[in-house]
């Protein structure tokens, strides 16, 4: 059958990236024969001591399906039903979890707290805790940051410090969704541990198919205490993969050479250069700093509308407005170019009618 749909690479999400060539190889490798299920095979166990080797710390080592079961049943590890977790106002935990971190926590609330460019304000932790401490309300036990946000920004070393500090005076766990942790710390230039527990980070869900696995997050606890029972509740959850090695094999093969750093690189630098041609058209306003993989652009509508027209995928109701336009690791120069040479060819040819709506509503 004719293929009608013209192929392209788009910039709507970095989860419509394939496997990247060094994930695909050690999954290749991992179907090989037999090997002992639930996690018990050398795949698994080479895989968690690999992310030690990143991390330089003997931390406990978990895998799991997707970001949400790695964010919500981390965050349920912190606490009881009658805590509560505090976020940014846009975090991914309370914005596109669908509340799984309040159902796998058996009740625990999410409160937002506002912050510029997507990251929490650390004087806005202080203010929650504050706000009540009577027995009517959810007493607050940890605090989420996103690493990196979910408007494309970074938390520096001295920011994620500076939110420690906060959580610590009032003894509260820190949780850190790293969905795009390897693109923050090819941004910021920093050793995986200068931006995680020596921060103060207790707990990461680092991300691992956005990097360019296929399927699998990996829970990272630098406080082993929060880890106790943390498999029983993987297991309970639907999380225990039978078939581990499928999970944790392409880490293996992303983490032994630093090829998840060289692909969070490049697409990061994909970004700066697709940042770079809009700045150069003037109707278009970049709407946050290009700090990691993603650029949020206000467009004007019409051409919002003749891009979709063309094929162009990216979404408009992510972050805080705008256009977010995402790279990925396989990202070429090309593709950039190619959008950007569309979008001012448009500008002039596409009629100026702005239409009633102009979002995508589609997850992530």
């Amino acid at each position: 059958m004719k293929n009608l749909v013209e192929i392209r690479r788009h910039f709507a999400s970095d989860n419509y990236a394939g496997i990247c060539p060094e994930a695909w190889s050690a999954l290749a490798d991992a179907n090989q024969g037999h090997a002992v299920s639930y996690g018990e095979d050398p795949w698994t166990a080479r895989a968690a001591d690999l992310v030690r080797e990143v991390f330089e710390m003997h931390c406990e080592v978990f895998f799991v399906f997707n970001g949400t079961a790695a964010n919500s049943l981390s965050l349920a590890s912190t606490g009881q039903s009658y805590h509560s977790i505090l976020c940014h106002e846009i975090a991914h935990v309370e914005t596109d979890e669908c509340g799984a971190p309040e159902f796998f926590s058996n009740g625990m609330k999410v409160l937002q707290i506002p912050g510029a460019d997507g990251k929490i304000d650390p004087e806005g932790i202080e203010r929650a805790v504050r706000k009540r401490s009577d027995i009517h309300y959810p007493k607050p036990r940890a605090v989420s940051i996103t690493q990196a946000t979910e408007v494309g920004t970074v938390y520096s070393v001295d920011e994620v410090k500076a939110i420690w500090a906060r959580t610590k005076q009032s003894g509260l766990t820190l949780h850190m969704d790293g969905a795009r942790f390897a693109n923050a710390v090819a941004s910021l230039g920093v050793k995986p541990k200068e931006i995680t527990w020596q921060a103060g980070v207790d707990v990461l869900c680092f991300g691992g198919t956005k990097n360019g696995t296929h399927i699998g997050d990996t829970v990272v606890f630098f406080n082993r205490e929060l880890a106790e029972d943390f498999d029983y509740r993987c297991k309970q959850a639907g999380q225990l993969c039978s078939k581990m090695r499928f999970l944790s094999a392409p880490w293996v093969g992303m983490l032994q050479y630093g090829a998840w750093l060289r692909r969070a690189a490049h697409a990061n630098a994909m970004a700066r250069r697709l940042r770079d041609g809009l700045k150069e058209i003037s109707e278009v306003k970049i709407l946050f700093p290009t700090q990691a993989n993603a650029v949020f652009a206000d467009l004007p509508p019409y051409v919002i509308v003749a891009l979709r027209q063309t094929g162009w995928k990216f979404y408009t109701f992510i972050g805080q407005g705008g256009c977010r336009l995402m790279c990925a690791w396989d990202t070429h120069e090309s593709d950039v170019d190619r959008f950007v040479a569309d979008l001012k060819r448009l500008l002039v040819e596409a009629p100026k009618v702005i239409p009633s709506a102009t979002a995508n509503h589609r997850k992530l």
